[in-house]
This record gives C-alpha cells, sequence and structure tokens, in this order.
C-alpha cells in the first residue's frame, strides 16, 4: 500500500505477531497504522456464540485496520494472525500529517478505502440471496476481479471453506456442498481440495 522506505523515514517501526495472536480488539482505541509486511490475517467480528464474520483476509503490503484513524472511534472489528506475521506500523497523528503532506498517498488510500466500501457493497447484496452459490460467486467474482486472496497465475482462491463460510454468513457445510455442485456444473473447478476458477 505506503512504502515501506517512506513508513521508516516518517519514523515507523517493524513489530512481530505470532500465529493465533490479535494485533488489536474490537472496540480498543487506535494508536497506530498498520500495514502487514509477511504473512496472513484476519479482520473479524466475533459474536457471542464464538461464530467470527471475516471482512477481510489480509496479505502482504495490504493495510489493515483504518476506520479509526479517520474517525477517532475504536476499532471495528478485531484483528487476528492467522500465521506468524511481522508488521509494520506507524503513530496515528504522524500517520495523518504524512498523508497531509503527500497528496498521492493520501488519493491512493482514499481509493483503498472506496474498494473496500463497495466490497461490503457486493457483499451486502450477495447475503440478501437465500441462494448459497450467488453468495460464493459474488464474492469469488469480486476477489478475483481485485486479485485479492487468488493466485494470478494459476487462478486458485486461497481462501479455506471455512473462510468462505465466515465471509458469506454460510455453514462450512453448506459452502462444501455447494462449491462441489458449482464444481458439477462446471462454473469452477476443484482439484486436491483447491478451488480453481
Amino acid at each position: 500500500m505506503i512504502d515501506i522506505n517512506i513508513l521508516l523515514a516518517w519514523g515507523a517501526t517493524y513489530k512481530q505477531v505470532a500465529k493465533g495472536n490479535i494485533v488489536f480488539n474490537e472496540g480498543t482505541a487506535c494508536s497506530f497504522y498498520y500495514q502487514l509486511v509477511s504473512g496472513q490475517a484476519r479482520w473479524v467480528n466475533i459474536n457471542d456464540e464464538g461464530k467470527e464474520c471475516i471482512h477481510t483476509v489480509i496479505e502482504p503490503g495490504e493495510s489493515f485496520g483504518e476506520l479509526p484513524l479517520f474517525d477517532n472511534e475504536p476499532y471495528a472489528a478485531t484483528a487476528i494472525a492467522d500465521q506468524d506475521l511481522v508488521l509494520i506500523r506507524l503513530h496515528k497523528p504522524i500517520f495523518i500529517q504524512l498523508l497531509k503532506e503527500n497528496q498521492d498517498i493520501h488519493f491512493k488510500f482514499s481509493e483503498l478505502l472506496v474498494q473496500r466500501l463497495r466490497f461490503k457493497f457486493i457483499l451486502i447484496e450477495a447475503l440478501s440471496s437465500q441462494d448459497p452459490e450467488n453468495r460464493i460467486t459474488a464474492l469469488i467474482q469480486y476477489l478475483k476481479k481485485e486479485n485479492k486472496n487468488f493466485c494470478s497465475e494459476c487462478h486458485q482462491l486461497k481462501l479455506t471453506r471455512q473462510q468462505i463460510a465466515n465471509m458469506t454468513g454460510l455453514r462450512v457445510e453448506t459452502v462444501i456442498r455447494s462449491i462441489k455442485h458449482m464444481h458439477d456444473k462446471g462454473e469452477l473447478e476443484v482439484r486436491n481440495g483447491k478451488v480453481f476458477c
């Protein structure tokens, strides 16, 4: 998202987070801009029953947890390390100053926020469908278009069935059954348990 050398020049520091640990919790105050250098994390809400709603799976180069940087509200979701992480983080007031002094970075950051908002519109529309295949198709089409959580060379979806379920509000059994049905209809391909589109 933002060149690491620029972040370091503004005083950013690296932080390591072990797999399974929390980067920040929903409802806590925001102190940093976070950008993933290596590993994978998920940005989730967890209900009282322990069920996760995954908003996004964060890959290297992506930022996350941006909302409270701009509205001074607490984090709207929790970030959890799916793998060992290396993050780069910059104190919130310095990050805001960086944006003020670098219009091109500010504009690119605004584009990112708009893309994420558009993704929410697509998901909300898909969630209104009672057909699980429509929900899964909407998610896959968006991720493929944005080349997010996709291997662009081999066209493999890099999400587990559980992650798909948590992003679409479906049960994992429904996702498994639907993906098999979609494979049988030729809408996607399943090889060695992996989904290709």
